[in-house]
C-alpha cells in the first residue's frame, strides 16, 4: 500500500526517539508549536503527507515518560554533527490537525504520547498566544529507507524541510492495520470529547 505524497516532498523533523516510536506503532501523534527558527513564526501544516526526519540534537531522557527512557542512546548510534547523509525510513499522513489551547484538553491525551506531563505542558505554554497543534498521524514504514546527502537546510530547530523533487519512490506499509488505526483514532478522539478544541486535517 502506498501513501499519497505531495508534489513537493517535505519532511517533518522530530526527535529520533519520537520517529522510532511512530515507526514501531507505539505512538500515533505529535504535538507542535513550531521551531525556534520557523519561517512562519508558528506551526503550519504545510502538507498532509510528509516524510519523518529524525532529529538527534536536543533529545533529553528526563523529558520522556519512564517507560520510554533509555532509548535515546540507541538512536544516536552512527550519528555525528557532520554526518554526510541522513536516512528516512518512514512517511506519515496527517489525518487530523487539532488545536489545543488549554491544560485540561492536554491532560486528556496524556496516555497517548511518550512525553512527561511537564514537557507537554511546556510545549503548550511556549508562545502562549498560539495553539498547540496535535497531529494524528497514519504512519507508513518504507520498505527501502531513503538515504539523502546531508544539506545545511536540514539543520536547525524548525519543523519542516524541503526535499529534492526527485525523491525515489518506495513501497510503504502501514505501521498499524486499518482496524488498529481506526480503534486508536476513536480512542483519542473520544478522550477529547467535551474539550474546547478545533480541528480538521
Amino acid at each position: 500500500m502506498e501513501a499519497a505524497q505531495s508534489r513537493e516532498p517535505v519532511a517533518l523533523k522530530e526527535w529520533a526517539v519520537t520517529v522510532k516510536a511512530l515507526q514501531e506503532g507505539q505512538l500515533m501523534l505529535v504535538m507542535r508549536k513550531g521551531g525556534i527558527i520557523e519561517e512562519t513564526r508558528d506551526f503550519q501544516l504545510v502538507s498532509k503527507g510528509f516524510y519523518l526526519m529524525p532529529a538527534f540534537e536536543h533529545q533529553k531522557e528526563h523529558l520522556l515518560k519512564e517507560e520510554y527512557q533509555g532509548q535515546i542512546q540507541g538512536t544516536m548510534q552512527g550519528w555525528t554533527p557532520d554526518m554526510p547523509t541522513i536516512k528516512l525510513g518512514s512517511y506519515a499522513e496527517a489525518v487530523e490537525d487539532i488545536e489545543i489551547t488549554d491544560q485540561e484538553t492536554l491532560d486528556r491525551i496524556r496516555n497517548y504520547h511518550i512525553w512527561t506531563d511537564a514537557f507537554a505542558e511546556e510545549r503548550l505554554k511556549w508562545k502562549r498566544a498560539k495553539p498547540l497543534h496535535l497531529l494524528l498521524l497514519r504512519v507508513y514504514r518504507l520498505e527501502e529507507p531513503v538515504e539523502l546527502p546531508m544539506q545545511p537546510a536540514y539543520n536547525g530547530c524548525k519543523s519542516w524541510v524541503k526535499l529534492d523533487e526527485g525523491m525515489p519512490q518506495s513501497v510503504m506499509t502501514p505501521v498499524l492495520s486499518d482496524d488498529e488505526f481506526a480503534k486508536k483514532i476513536k480512542e483519542i478522539k473520544q478522550s477529547l470529547i467535551g474539550s474546547d478544541i478545533s480541528g480538521g486535517a
